[in-house]
């Protein structure tokens, strides 16, 4: 079954290899340098600058529904035969909410509470950005269901990184 597989930048370079992922998300701040990794083609690199904020903030990129557009046709176009990975700077807030925003894109009929119930138990240091998880759940019309089950699971265990995790995802 194929994966959607969040890290930290710190971590990049092994779970791309480790993994097996052929296709990469990174969702950074604009100007923090990234580069491919080798084991992924450039052109299977999709590259979201945005800050890691939920309100203005001056210097800053605030999510908005562009950035989310952009992360969503680029999972519709995944294949799902390789691995995904996703990876902000900390693997805490960007990642996770991508990881969760792209399960929910891939699985519609899916149950949004039980899909973040599901993104706890894989990371209890999962903090999804909440601005990005408003943008997706009025993207994907669910009516406000993914930003209450969010939420619901509340702000993660404090930590410097994330520990990588993975969802598995229907074929």
């Amino acid at each position: 079954m194929p994966k959607i597989h969040v890290c930290s930048l710190s971590k990049l370079e092994e779970a791309a290899r480790t993994t097996g992922a052929k296709s990469l998300v990174t969702l950074i701040n604009v100007n923090t340098p990234v580069e491919t990794p080798d084991t992924i083609a450039r052109e299977r690199h999709l590259f979201v600058g945005l800050s890691d904020i939920t309100q203005a903030l001056d210097g800053h990129v605030l999510p908005e529904t562009a950035h989310v557009a952009q992360l969503l046709d680029f999972v519709q176009a995944w294949n799902r035969r390789e691995p995904l990975l996703i990876h902000c700077y900390a693997g805490v807030s960007r990642s996770t909410a991508a990881a969760y925003i792209s399960y929910c894109a891939l699985h519609p009929q899916a149950c949004e509470r039980e899909t973040a119930q599901r993104l706890r138990q894989l990371s209890p240091t999962a903090t999804p950005n909440a601005r990005l998880i408003e943008l997706a759940d009025a993207h994907l019309q669910r009516d406000g269901r993914m930003i209450a089950a969010i939420a619901e699971i509340g702000r993660g265990e404090d930590c410097f990184e994330g520990v990588p995790f993975a969802f598995e995802v229907a074929a």
